[in-house]
């Protein structure tokens, strides 16, 4: 039976869609494939490692059979990418294999049967409905996402804190060492309610989510969050567990604060870095009136030294920091200015962009 008669670009695209999320070694071998239903010329795809699932469809299906089947991600994907571009694609499914063909090459794959494929199951009810462009929810996880932990044993860092209060969806992404907060106003009035999203669906969504002003459905229930978006469904487990307060993370009231370009001190920090090690990452401060002066040294010896003119008459204020998670927040910013605000030796940096309450970032300090 013929399933699919398209070109190769027609067929990728689903296949990128969906393949992401699918883990090369699992112990469910039928993890490893991707499930394929034709139903006429609507043909869906869909991919899942039990937390995560990912559907789209496309109108590539030969034929008003309807049939379904499950076969290697992978296998397929290296397969159409090794194709020409040029030329039709078709799968066939006969006797448990599927068969892609293009032109004079041929490939015969096994298949597993589609009753056995495990699929997530939705949630019966849903507690709140996020409508936002697609570029808005993408700029929110793009400011924060960098400071989620990664296998913390605290499972509940490994992932985003997604906040609905009055007009506001707010993102929010902890490691334990600094802190990511980033808002956006909506139209929408919403009752407060707060999500953990782990951390493989953000980094997927980052990948999915457009630059463009189309719109994203976020269906939110009590232990699952559905996006819906173009022609894609994700749907993912919520991480459980209480995230710490991030309202009394954020420091208040610090009196000394300077604003310095972005761009210059991202690369006074570059060259910082040069100098430290692999095992140590750390950059001291020394901040008095007109001056800030970063160095580095390592085991070597070695030394590195950048001063830069500031426009600042508060306290001297003598910090260590790790470079990684100042360099982190500089790359993510698109803004050419950023206030840095300071407390002591022993108080966490804030740096927010000047004019905008919307977006902060804590840094807690380091001994060097």
């Amino acid at each position: 039976m013929q399933l699919v008669k398209t070109s190769r670009d027609a067929l990728l695209r689903p296949l990128q869609i969906v393949s992401g999320i699918v883990e090369r070694r699992h112990t469910l071998p039928i993890l490893a494939n991707i499930l394929i239903r034709k139903d006429g010329e609507k043909v869906s795809f869909l991919s899942t490692d039990i937390e995560v699932q990912i559907t789209t469809n496309a109108a590539v299906g030969s034929g008003t059979d309807v049939a379904a089947t499950t076969v290697a991600a992978r296998k397929l994907l290296d397969i159409l990418r090794a194709l020409p571009e040029s030329g039709d694609v078709s799968l066939t499914l006969s006797n448990k294999r599927m068969t892609v063909q293009s032109g004079k090459s041929r490939f015969a794959l096994q298949t597993l049967a589609a009753e056995e494929f495990p699929t997530v199951a939705q949630a019966d009810k849903y507690n709140a409905t996020v409508t936002l462009p697609q570029k808005t929810l993408k700029h929110l996880f793009n400011m924060v996402h960098f400071s989620m932990a990664q296998q913390d044993i605290r499972y509940y860092l490994n992932g985003l804190l997604l906040v609905l209060e009055g007009k506001h969806v707010i993102a929010v992404a902890t490691d334990g060492h600094r802190l990511a907060f980033c808002q956006v106003a909506t139209d929408q009035e919403f009752e407060k309610q707060e999500v953990i999203i782990p951390r493989k669906t953000i980094m997927e969504l980052q990948r999915l989510l457009e630059d463009t002003d189309e719109t994203v459905q976020l269906d939110i229930a009590n232990n699952q969050v559905k996006l819906s978006f173009a022609d894609i469904e994700l749907i993912s487990k919520l991480v459980e567990g209480k995230f710490p307060d991030y309202t009394r993370v954020v420091p208040k009231g610090y009196k000394n604060d300077f604003t310095i370009s972005r761009d210059q001190l991202l690369r006074s920090l570059q060259r910082a870095a040069i100098m430290t090690s692999d095992k140590f990452k750390g950059v001291r401060w020394v901040v008095t009136p007109g001056s800030l002066k970063i160095s580095s040294t390592n085991a070597d010896q070695e030394e590195a030294i950048e001063e830069v003119e500031i426009d600042y008459g508060g306290d001297s204020v003598d910090i260590g920091f790790n470079v990684t998670y100042l360099l982190d927040v500089l790359n993510n910013l698109k803004c050419d200015q950023i206030n840095i605000a300071l407390g002591d030796a022993n108080s966490s940096a804030l740096i927010t962009v000047p004019e905008n309450t919307d977006f902060k970032y804590v840094v807690m300090p380091m001994r060097i």
